[in-house]
This record gives C-alpha cells, sequence and structure tokens, in this order.
C-alpha cells in the first residue's frame, strides 16, 4: 500500500442535541480544493480536530460527536500517552483559545485492516469533556446503513498538503468541495480495491492530501452537517483527477452508539 496516503473523516451522533449548527456559517463553493486550497472561514468548522504529538505537530484530523468523543481514521495510529486531541483550532501557527484534550482510551474498529484499510475507523475518549462554545461543538452522526446519491456535494476540511511538490501542510483550516462517485465508477480506478466500508469522492479537481487523514467528509442534511466520511486513502501524490477513499460512517453507526454507551 505505499502507493496510498492515509485521508480521514469524523462525524457527530445524530442524537446529539444542536449537532452539526456551525455558529458561524462557513463559506462554501464549489470550486475550492484543499491542494492548492482555499482557506476557511475561521470557526465555521467547528467539530474539526487536530491530533498532535505532545510536542505540538499534526499529524492527523478528527471530528468531535459528542463532549466525550472524537472519530477519526485507524490509520493514524493515534496513541493515548505520546498524542493529544486540539480542539477549536484554526491556525496551528498561532494557537489561541484552543483547548488541548487528553485521551483516556482509543478503540479501534475491531475488524480494521492496515493492508487494505477497510474499516479505517477509531474512536477516541477525551479524559475530560471538551467545552462547548462558538468554536467548539459536534458534528451530527448519519443514521445507520444511509443509502447516499452519487455526485452528493460534500466537504472536507483539513491541514494537509496544499502543494502536492512540498511535503509543507497548511498551517490555517483548509476546506474543499467534493461530489461523491458511484462505486462502479471508483472501480475504474481502484480496482478491488474498493469495499462497502469505504465512500469514494473527488477525482474533479480537487483532493486531500497527507496530513487531512481521519478528517471529516460532510454534507448538508436540511439545516445541520452530517459526517458520513473519514479521510482514508488516496494517491501518494494527492493526484486532483483520481477520486480518494473516505471511511463510509454509517456502516459503523451502530458500532459507534456501542461504544459511547460504554462510557
Amino acid at each position: 500500500m505505499a502507493f496510498l496516503w492515509a485521508l480521514t473523516c469524523l462525524a457527530l451522533a445524530s442524537t446529539v442535541s444542536g449537532c452539526g449548527v456551525p455558529a458561524i456559517s462557513p463559506s462554501v463553493e464549489y470550486s475550492e480544493r484543499i491542494v492548492n486550497g482555499q482557506t476557511a472561514t475561521p470557526g465555521s468548522w467547528p467539530w474539526q480536530v487536530s491530533l498532535q504529538s505532545r510536542s505540538g505537530s499534526h499529524f492527523c484530523g478528527g471530528s468531535l460527536i459528542n463532549q466525550y468523543w472524537v472519530v477519526t481514521a485507524a490509520h493514524c495510529n493515534f496513541n493515548p500517552y505520546s498524542h493529544v486531541v486540539v480542539l477549536g483550532a484554526y491556525d496551528l501557527s498561532q494557537p489561541q483559545n484552543v483547548q488541548v484534550m487528553t485521551v483516556a482510551r482509543a478503540i479501534t474498529h475491531p475488524n480494521w485492516n492496515p493492508n487494505t484499510f477497510n474499516n479505517d475507523i477509531t474512536l477516541l475518549r477525551l479524559s475530560s469533556p471538551a467545552q462547548l462554545n462558538s468554536r467548539v461543538s459536534p458534528i451530527c452522526l448519519p443514521p445507520a446503513n444511509l443509502n447516499l446519491p452519487n455526485n452528493l456535494q460534500c466537504v472536507t476540511t483539513g491541514w494537509g498538503r496544499f502543494n502536492p511538490n512540498s511535503q509543507a501542510l497548511a498551517t490555517v483550516l483548509q476546506q474543499v468541495t467534493l461530489p461523491l462517485i458511484s462505486q462502479t465508477q471508483c472501480m475504474q480506478y481502484w480496482g478491488n480495491s474498493i469495499t462497502d466500508s469505504m465512500l469514494c469522492a473527488g477525482g474533479v479537481g480537487a483532493s486531500s492530501c497527507q496530513g487531512d487523514s481521519g478528517g471529516p467528509l460532510v454534507t448538508l442534511n436540511g439545516n445541520s452537517w452530517m459526517l458520513i466520511g473519514i479521510v482514508s486513502w488516496g494517491t501518494s501524490n494527492c493526484n486532483t483527477n483520481t477520486p480518494a477513499m473516505y471511511t463510509r460512517v454509517s456502516l459503523f453507526r451502530s458500532w459507534i452508539d456501542y461504544i459511547v454507551a460504554q462510557g
């Protein structure tokens, strides 16, 4: 899987009251890309988290789903002893009013396969509750086995690479709008690597890239945003004409509910 890079998206439970409604409205246009990027409006994606080393280096994204839980990608390999979750971040070079949280438990899906990237999802239980405010609030989770139409417009966000010719990560949160692609169409690019646990999006001149992994793929459902995918994997050079893969969150809704209910 050396040619693959890891992307991930996170989501919030629809049982959370007030989930998926940012206090600060995002400015979404349908022509942006994280590679050669579009800067997000500060505070407009309040569920977006940064997973960092304790020395402050960002390595993955994630999504807040309630005061105690964050969803990210299994391939991010979060370690509660050496990593932290940062809430309310926007400009990573000038962290202001952020909440740096330790994690009590990291629970990876029992069927996660690092060779195929199947079931690429991990839940992080914060050691103390997030303080919800205008810059920190949860995303709604989709219902189990939600049927999503092709070409549905979605948004993914993160601090990943924004120039395919540079290893540098973005310091300011970026956003990109992408359409969902059918599994059949996706297999034209990726063959039998695609499973039911994956969503395919992009391939239209925009892409997530390394460092966006674990971050959210969201879509507007009525007046609230819903987490449908987790940035999982794609081409090593973040090719903007090849669709990238996202963990299909609705397939794991029952598992998420079960883990969260266990506390």
